[in-house]
C-alpha cells in the first residue's frame, strides 16, 4: 500500500495541541501513501537525525519561550556546541510552531529550532510556520496554508510520488489500535497511581494519591464566582518543592458524561478490554492492561472538550447518512472553517455533544477508533499556594470554578475545575493523584520582592510570602486586586496579620468597591517613589501573576511610568531598563489564558 518514501514527524507538546496537529500531517501522508513515522521528540532517538531523509517538526512555545516537557532533552541535545556544523546537511525538513500572540516569546521554540537546524546544515522546505491561536480562525490560519505548501515543495523532491494514487479523503485509514474485548481476568490496576518504591518522586505516570483535607469556598456565595482553597495532604509522598512551583493533575470526566457517552456508542462500562497496537506504537502508559470501558471513558478519553478539526476529518469517514456526511465534510474543509468556529468554538460545543448532533455516524463508530478520535485528557496545572516550611506534609492551591454561559442551554464548565469542586472531604476520603513540575517564577532568598497578583494570580505569591517570612525575610510588598473587599478577598485576614506584624506591605484595588474602577496597576503608579527606592536601593524583584488578558501589559506599562517619573529618564531608556531586568531575573511573570 505505501510507497518507497519515508516521512518522520516529531512534536513537542504541552497541551496537546501540536501533536493533534502532528497527527493530522501523518494522516495526510498516510493518504499520500508515504511511509510515516509519528513520535515525540524525546522518545526519538535525537542521534538517528543525522541518516534521516525526510522531517517535519511541530513545536509548541510554553511559558516564558521555554520548550515542551516533551521536548527538553531533544532541545538540549540539539543545541550542544559541540554538534558540527554540516552534521545534518543531507536533511530535509520544516519546522511548524503553535503559539499564542498574547505572549511576548510568541513561537519562540519554532523560530529558534528552524534557526538551530539551518546552522547545522539542514535544508529548509519552508518558512517557518508560526501558527496563532489569536487568528480569528485559530491555528489552521496559518497551518493550511503552510501545509499546502509543504507538500509541493515534497512532491517536488519526489516526482515519483505525483504517480501514487492517494488514498481518498472519505476512506478510514487503519486504526492505531485495535480493541480486543476479554473475559473476566486479574483484578484492574490503575498504574496512574502506582508508587513502585518508597523512593520513587511522583510523575504523571506514578503521581501521589493525595488525600484531600479540606475544600474551602472562599469567595462570599453572593459572588460571581465560585473560589476554592483546597488543602491536600502530601505526607509520604517524597514531594518537594519551592515558591513558584506547580502541582499537577489529571481531572476525570462527569459521570453523566461517562453514562451518555456509553449509551450513545452502546459501550458496556463494565467490559474490559485489551489494546492491540496495528504499528510499532506503545501502548499508552496512561491506560492499565487489561482496562475497563469506564476507564477509558472516565480517565482517559477528553470527551467534554472543544473538538478539533481532526475531530471531524475523522469522524466523517464514517458517515454514511448523505445529510451528516456533507456537514462533516464541510467542518472538515478549509473553506468550512468559519462555519466550524461558529458551530464549535463560539459555542464551546463539547465532543460529546457533536456525538449527539451527529446520531447515525455516532451509531456506526468502530470502538476501535476512540483512541485516534479522542485526544487524551491532559493534566492541570495550579501555582501551588502554601510552603512546606510553614505547613509541612500540606500542599494547597487556589481555584477559580470555570462556567460560563453560551448559546447552548447547559452552561460551559472547566473540566477540571468543576471536578475539584465536587470533591467532598466530609462524604468520606478523597484522593487526587497529582505530581508537582518546578515552576517559571524563582524567589531569591535574601531580595526584597514586590509582587503583583490579582485574583487567583495572588497564589504562588502567597507560597513565597509565607516561606521568606518563616526565613526572616520582611521586604515584601504585595499588590492584589479583586471585585470587592467583602467578596473575594483572598486570605486577607492573613495579609493583615503580616502587615501588623511588620512583615509585609499589601496595596489592596477593589474595582468595584466604588464608582471609579480601581485596578492594580493604578495603585502601582500611585506607589511610583516607593517602588523606585526598593528598585534601586534594595536592588527588589518584581513579579506579576495572573490573566493573560490585560493586566500584564497594563501593570508592565505603569511600572515603565514608575522608572520614567522617579529615574527622570525618557520613556525609551524605561523600556530599556525593564528589558535588563527581564534578561536577568529581576523581572518575572507567570500568566495563564
Amino acid at each position: 500500500m505505501m510507497s518507497g518514501h519515508r516521512l518522520l514527524i516529531l512534536y513537542g507538546s504541552q497541551t496537546g495541541t501540536a501533536q493533534d496537529t502532528a497527527k493530522r500531517i501523518a494522516r495526510q501522508a498516510q493518504r499520500k501513501r508515504l511511509q510515516v513515522q509519528l513520535l515525540s521528540l524525546d522518545i526519538y532517538n535525537v542521534a538517528n537525525l543525522i541518516s534521516e531523509s525526510l522531517v517535519v517538526f511541530v513545536c509548541a512555545t510554553t511559558g516564558q519561550g521555554d520548550p515542551p516537557d516533551n521536548m527538553k532533552n531533544f532541545w538540549r541535545f540539539v543545541f550542544r556546541k559541540s554538534l558540527p556544523v554540516g552534521s545534518l546537511c543531507q536533511l530535509d525538513c520544516a519546522v511548524l510552531g503553535l503559539g499564542d500572540s498574547s505572549y511576548p516569546k510568541f513561537n519562540f521554540v519554532a523560530k529558534k529550532l528552524h534557526k538551530r537546524l539551518q546552522q547545522l546544515g539542514a535544508s529548509m522546505l519552508s518558512p517557518v510556520g508560526l501558527a496563532d491561536d489569536q487568528h480569528d480562525l485559530g491555528a489552521d490560519a496559518v497551518i493550511d496554508p503552510w501545509l499546502s505548501s509543504f507538500w509541493r515543495k515534497v512532491y517536488t523532491l519526489n516526482p515519483t510520488l505525483a504517480e501514487v494514487t492517494p488514498l481518498s479523503d472519505d476512506e478510514p485509514l487503519p486504526p492505531t489500535f485495535v480493541v480486543r474485548y476479554v473475559d473476566e481476568m486479574k483484578e484492574e490496576t490503575d498504574r496512574r497511581l502506582k508508587i513502585d518504591s518508597a523512593n520513587d518522586v511522583p510523575s504523571q505516570l506514578r503521581p501521589f494519591p493525595a488525600r484531600v483535607l479540606s475544600n474551602t469556598r472562599v469567595t462570599d456565595v453572593s459572588n460571581f464566582q465560585d473560589v476554592r482553597h483546597i488543602d491536600f495532604d502530601i505526607s509520604g509522598s517524597n514531594i518537594d518543592f519551592a515558591p513558584g512551583d506547580v502541582v499537577m493533575m489529571s481531572p476525570m470526566n462527569a459521570a453523566e458524561d461517562v453514562e451518555q457517552f456509553c449509551q450513545l456508542l452502546r459501550l458496556d462500562q463494565e467490559a474490559r478490554f485489551v489494546l492491540r497496537a496495528t504499528d510499532a506504537t506503545a501502548v499508552p502508559d496512561g491506560l492499565p492492561q487489561p482496562c475497563s470501558v469506564r476507564h477509558l471513558v472516565e480517565r482517559y478519553l477528553d470527551v467534554a472538550a472543544v473538538p478539533r478539526r481532526s475531530f471531524f476529518e475523522l469522524l466523517s469517514t464514517f458517515a454514511s447518512n448523505e445529510r451528516e456526511r456533507e456537514k462533516l465534510s464541510e467542518f472538515s474543509s478549509a473553506a468550512g472553517q468559519d462555519d466550524l468556529n461558529d458551530y464549535c468554538n463560539r459555542s464551546r460545543r463539547t465532543a460529546l455533544e457533536v456525538l449527539e448532533d451527529f446520531p447515525h455516524t455516532t451509531a456506526e463508530l468502530k470502538v476501535d477508533y476512540l483512541l485516534d478520535l479522542f485526544p487524551q485528557i491532559q493534566p492541570r496545572s495550579f501555582s501551588i499556594a502554601s510552603s512546606l516550611k510553614v505547613h509541612p506534609d500540606r500542599l494547597q492551591i487556589l481555584v477559580a470554578v470555570v462556567q460560563y454561559k453560551t448559546r447552548m442551554v447547559k452552561p460551559r464548565r472547566g473540566l477540571c475545575s468543576s471536578w475539584l469542586a465536587s470533591l467532598d472531604p466530609t462524604q468520606g476520603e478523597v484522593c487526587v493523584p497529582l505530581w508537582v513540575k518546578t515552576g517559571t517564577l524563582k524567589f531569591p532568598k535574601d531580595t526584597a520582592a514586590i509582587m503583583v497578583g490579582p485574583g487567583t494570580g495572588v497564589a504562588p505569591f502567597r507560597s513565597a510570602i509565607q516561606e521568606r517570612t518563616a526565613e526572616g525575610n520582611n521586604d515584601n510588598i504585595l499588590f492584589f486586586g479583586c471585585r470587592s473587599e467583602k467578596k473575594d478577598y483572598y486570605f486577607g485576614t492573613e495579609w493583615e496579620d503580616m502587615m501588623r506584624a511588620g512583615q509585609l506591605t499589601v496595596f489592596t484595588a477593589f474595582s468595584r468597591d466604588q464608582e471609579d474602577k480601581i485596578y492594580v496597576q493604578h495603585r502601582v503608579k500611585e506607589s511610583a517613589k516607593l517602588l523606585w527606592e526598593w528598585i534601586t536601593d534594595k536592588q527588589a524583584c518584581f513579579y506579576i501573576a495572573g490573566s493573560a488578558k490585560q493586566m500584564p501589559a497594563a501593570v508592565c506599562d505603569a511600572l515603565k511610568e514608575v522608572i520614567e517619573q522617579e529615574g527622570g529618564v525618557s520613556a525609551k531608556e524605561a523600556e530599556h531598563m525593564l528589558e535588563a531586568m527581564q534578561r536577568t531575573g529581576r523581572m518575572q511573570s507567570e500568566t495563564w489564558s
